[in-house]
């Protein structure tokens, strides 16, 4: 495998995502979405394990992003979310391939809780790493989130390794503080990636009671067929969470092409 330098800076992203561009993987919506100074930084926080340091043909790119806001700690639900993110991480490690996936971990408020990683050194979610008391920038963190998956899987390919990658985005409302990135421009990466057809883009929309996560989550171009709506209990929630798991160890066993969704 040829020598590739770590990403270190915005520049690097930069270069990832036009990259991806340029091969018809990025379009140009989707590329202005990520095409921030700031964005840049927050992507390049994510993309952890250098190359170099890659040593499987083939990966797979398990990427989190639970809800840090105040509703969860307010529902009495921060143990499920996190004992839902740490049961993902541990089917995982199960799973035959597990020496294949790289997980990452993003709050839905920005903090990187781990970039990617092999599962050996994933980070689980504790009692002291996650304390859910802030805002829902939804779309602007999502696009954050996919950002990061897409420059990762665009420095595997282009490093000659396979990628296929499996992303959830959990939420218990609908979203509350984003500046600069709009639902229409969710979409316009996310329908990039799925058009790339080794992408999988799921939700998690915890119940508030009011929230119509479908077409929240339709809007940002979440197929219905992968999002997951678990009522306002942590039983509900950590069932969810177990279905995601399954679907996340089929993908790192190369199923992805077919799996059709939760109900599949």
């Amino acid at each position: 495998m040829s020598k590739t330098p770590k990403t270190d800076d915005p520049t690097d992203v930069a270069r990832l995502l036009g990259d991806a561009h340029d091969q018809g993987a990025l379009s140009a919506r989707a590329l202005a979405a990520l095409d921030a100074a700031d964005v840049g930084a927050q992507i390049q926080a994510g993309l952890g394990v250098a190359i170099d340091d890659v040593a499987a043909s083939e990966v797979v790119l398990v990427t989190m992003m639970p809800d840090d806001s105040q509703s969860i700690a307010h529902a009495g639900n921060t143990g499920a979310v996190r004992d839902g993110h740490n049961f993902v991480l541990d089917a995982l490690r199960g799973s035959r391939q597990s020496g294949e996936v790289l997980a990452h971990t993003r709050y839905l408020n920005g903090h990187v809780l781990c970039p990617y990683v092999a599962l050996d050194h994933a980070v689980a979610m504790t009692q002291a790493n996650y304390h859910p008391h802030l805002g829902t920038p939804l779309y602007d963190q999502t696009a954050v989130v996919l950002g990061t998956v897409i420059a990762k899987a665009q420095e595997l390919t282009a490093a000659g390794i396979a990628v296929r990658t499996v992303t959830l985005i959990i939420t218990d409302g609908g979203d509350y503080g984003s500046t600069r990135i709009k639902p229409a421009d969710v979409k316009a990466i996310i329908d990039d990636m799925l058009a790339q057809e080794h992408h999988i883009v799921a939700a998690m929309g915890i119940s508030d009671g009011t929230t119509d996560f479908a077409a929240v989550f339709r809007a940002m171009g979440i197929p219905d067929r992968w999002v997951l709506t678990p009522g306002n209990s942590a039983g509900e929630i950590r069932r969810a969470f177990a279905v995601f798991s399954q679907s996340a160890v089929r993908a790192s066993q190369g199923a992805a092409a077919q799996l059709g969704g939760f109900g599949n």
